[in-house]
């Protein structure tokens, strides 16, 4: 049995692409990108249980599309939506740095110096300019987009996943 202090999770499963079995993967460190392992661990059901890639491919900086032995149909990937993703720490060196990506912070709260808690981080926006985290607000669950910039974070407590920033004032209208 894999226990949890032996993985280091990566990101997670998005959805199917295609019709052949590959799933869209949304990693949030550079483990995924510089060190070869024959499997990814997934979290089903609250049991961690290792998947053996057949082939991956890089679709961007922070996503690929990974194919598993074994899954061959875009039906059968459908199981793999949503789910978190691990890497066995065994492959990697632990003094080794971890670069993260800003996929990393999906799902961290977002507490605002001045106006406190104002959601999750639900996405990352890589389309425009300007990065964008897209957050379901506090409450009753509106999106709010704020900047993915490093003027406005001023502290990350990654245990307990909260991002601290300090938005300009009137930047998001929260009711």
């Amino acid at each position: 049995m894999i226990r949890e202090d032996e993985v280091l999770k990566i990101g997670k499963f998005i959805k199917p692409h295609g019709i052949k079995g590959e799933i869209t993967f949304a990693f949030d460190n550079d483990i995924f990108d510089r060190v070869d392992c024959p499997y990814l661990i997934c979290s089903v059901d609250n049991i961690l249980v290792p998947f053996f890639v057949k082939s991956r491919r890089f679709k961007g900086s922070d996503t690929a599309l990974i194919l598993f032995e074994d899954i061959n149909s875009e039906i059968e990937a459908k199981h793999f939506n949503g789910l978190s993703v691990y890497f066995p720490r065994k492959y990697f060196d632990e003094n080794e740095e971890v670069e993260f990506t800003l996929n990393y912070f999906i799902d961290f709260i977002v507490i605002d110096k001045e106006l406190g808690e104002i959601g999750t981080i639900s996405d990352v926006d890589e389309s425009t300019i300007n990065t964008l985290f897209l957050l379901k607000k506090k409450g009753n669950g509106d999106d709010i987009i704020i900047p993915a910039s490093d003027d406005f974070i001023t502290d990350i407590d990654s245990e307990k996943k909260i991002l601290y920033v300090d938005l300009p004032a009137g930047l998001i209208d929260i009711e």
